[in-house]
């Protein structure tokens, strides 16, 4: 391993001390560009005060059309229930009824086949 001289080390030190110690100085803004900052900022919050005036407006009116909705969703509730009540339930629904319907033709069909049939109790050949 090869050593550093000590020299070059010490050297090292007092370099970067000194670049540590450097101070920075700031140049001050000049009064013009703070006058122009002030309108800035003056026409920034007239800007936000616009939008909250706006905002608290949109709210309110949003909060006026929510509260409509609100009863008219409850108008239309109660008329569900009253229409509801009115209509008188039957005894089967519209598929069931069907599926009656279809049962009954083939319980007829299948009386209507035993009786074609007649006293014959041999089976039918049909191919010959």
């Amino acid at each position: 391993m090869r050593s550093i001289p000590l020299s070059l080390v010490a050297a090292l030190m007092l370099a970067t001390s000194v670049v540590q110690a450097e101070e920075t100085t700031e140049l001050p803004a000049p009064p013009a560009d703070i006058t122009h900052l002030h309108e800035q900022i003056d026409g920034l919050q007239q800007r936000l005060e616009q939008s909250e005036q706006l905002r608290r407006e949109q709210e309110d009116s949003n909060t006026a059309l929510q509260q409509r909705l609100r009863q008219e969703n409850q108008r239309l509730r109660l008329q569900l229930k009253e229409s509801q009540a009115q209509v008188q339930p039957g005894f089967l629904s519209e598929e069931q009824t069907w599926f009656a319907i279809g049962g009954g033709v083939s319980l007829i069909s299948m009386l209507f086949g035993a009786l074609l049939r007649g006293q014959r109790k041999t089976r039918r050949d049909w191919i010959n």
